[in-house]
């Protein structure tokens, strides 16, 4: 009995088709279904088990088939929808299959798991913004945010800056390295600033979830300010009036002094 149970069971072979969908989205997934046993099967249906697990069956998880004669085939398609709030990755799942032996009349079972991956869409945004007082003919840092609004993790994120109206005193490529899902991280850059309102231009080279390559150029505009502009607007100070402030203050700390000094010689007189 225990030989032909195990005959029996082999006689089913199970293929699957991988699919990738991605949160909130729906993906067929379709079951090959052979009898390459020596008999003929009937009754045969499939079903998948979804229980705890963060998918739906869009319409029925059980699909009923024809008589599997010997070596015939078959297969039942799912259409398969993951939550939308489903964390990325690679999940099983499970099936059965159910059969009736024509020549012993007796049900079987036959389980089995298949593969399928749930990637996460990259959506990134950038924002570059100078540190400090950004004056043309001054040195300043200019920083990049790098923005991860998508659900899974960018990897091997690096930063490569085109100067556009000013300098690098730094290096031109950054490596930054992993930005978890609903993250951030900075690239700076040590810079001279040559003109006003220069541009920040640079690649950001990364693997998105699926370890694939993928390359994003941003083009972004940078407010610097000219020497007078930055002295209307008080940003900086003017040398000679800077200059001034300090005599004027060394004046009155004169003729303060001046005046306490003569006012204790008088109370020792």
């Amino acid at each position: 009995m225990v030989v032909l149970t195990l005959t029996f069971v082999s006689a089913i072979v199970v293929d699957t088709n991988y699919v990738t969908i991605y949160p909130g989205e729906s993906g067929k997934v379709t079951l090959n279904i052979e009898n390459n046993g020596n008999f003929d099967i009937e009754d045969v249906s499939v079903a998948l088990d979804l229980s705890d697990l963060p998918f739906t069956s869009v319409g029925s998880s059980e699909k009923d088939l024809d008589n599997l004669y010997e070596d015939d085939d078959d297969s039942a398609s799912f259409t398969l929808r993951a939550s939308t709030d489903i964390t990325p990755g690679d999940y099983s799942i499970p099936y059965l299959i159910k059969y009736t032996n024509q020549d012993t009349s007796e049900i079987e079972n036959k389980t089995g798991t298949f593969g399928l991956r749930v990637s996460a869409k990259t959506d990134l945004d950038f924002v570059a913004e100078t540190v400090g007082n950004a004056i043309s003919g001054k040195e300043g840092e200019i920083s990049l945010e790098i923005i991860n609004k998508g659900l899974g993790e960018i990897k091997s994120v690096s930063v490569q800056i085109f100067p556009q109206g000013f300098e690098l005193l730094s290096k031109d490529k950054i490596f930054v390295g992993t930005i978890d899902a609903d993250d951030y991280d900075t690239a700076a850059f040590d810079v001279i600033y040559r003109t006003a309102n220069p541009t920040f231009s640079a690649r950001i080279d990364y693997k998105d979830f699926d370890n694939n390559d993928q390359t994003e150029t941003v083009t972004l505009p940078l407010k610097v300010y000219t020497q007078e502009q930055a002295l209307s607007l008080g940003i900086i100070q003017n040398p000679s009036y800077t200059i001034y402030i300090v005599i004027g203050v060394l004046v009155i700390a004169f003729f303060i002094y001046r005046r306490i000094r003569k006012k204790r010689k008088k109370n020792r007189g």
